[in-house]
């Protein structure tokens, strides 16, 4: 599979790892929070970095215990029009988490500049968009709505833009 990061295809080394699944001994795995939960203990001791798919359904307070240990967290969008992962993401990077957050689902190019503002880093595109329209996407906006901490260098804040005396 392949992720959109840094503007650029990469490949998913990451082990998705259902809930009865056996874990590897070693390497990158992703489970459901619903696992997290269940088997943190075990999770924690093993070699390699640890990711949870969170839910859009579930409070983003509920991993602030898990954050520290966790270097990615992926969340879903099971629609286009389903907007609850944007504050769920912003949230996580409000609560100080600096890892990760990918989205997964029912992404689309448009919404690129946005997520990136919130606070996600890597998206999960599948095929249905060429990389071009991914590219394409992520230079047609140079304003940012969000103020601070999320906006990257080459974007100017709107409100900033629109109380500046000509």
């Amino acid at each position: 599979m392949s992720l959109l990061k840094n503007n650029t295809l990469i490949s998913d080394t990451w082990i998705h790892a259902g809930a009865e699944d056996q874990l590897p001994e070693a390497g990158d795995v992703i489970v459901s929070f619903a696992r997290l939960l269940r088997d943190f203990e075990t999770l924690s001791k093993r070699t390699g970095k640890l990711g949870v798919v969170f839910s859009n359904v579930d409070r983003a307070e509920a991993l602030t215990t898990f954050l520290p240990r966790l270097s990615v967290v992926v969340l879903p969008f099971p629609a286009f029009s389903d907007g609850r992962a944007y504050s769920i993401a912003r949230q996580l990077r409000d609560f100080g988490y600096r890892g990760e957050i990918r989205a997964t689902g029912n992404v689309l190019p448009d919404q690129l500049q946005l997520m990136l503002q919130v606070g996600f880093d890597a998206f999960d595109i599948g095929e249905r968009f060429p990389l071009e329209a991914w590219q394409s996407a992520s230079k047609q906006m140079s304003l940012a709505y969000q103020r601070g901490l999320f906006r990257r260098n080459s974007e100017a804040e709107i409100w900033t833009e629109r109380h500046t005396d000509a």
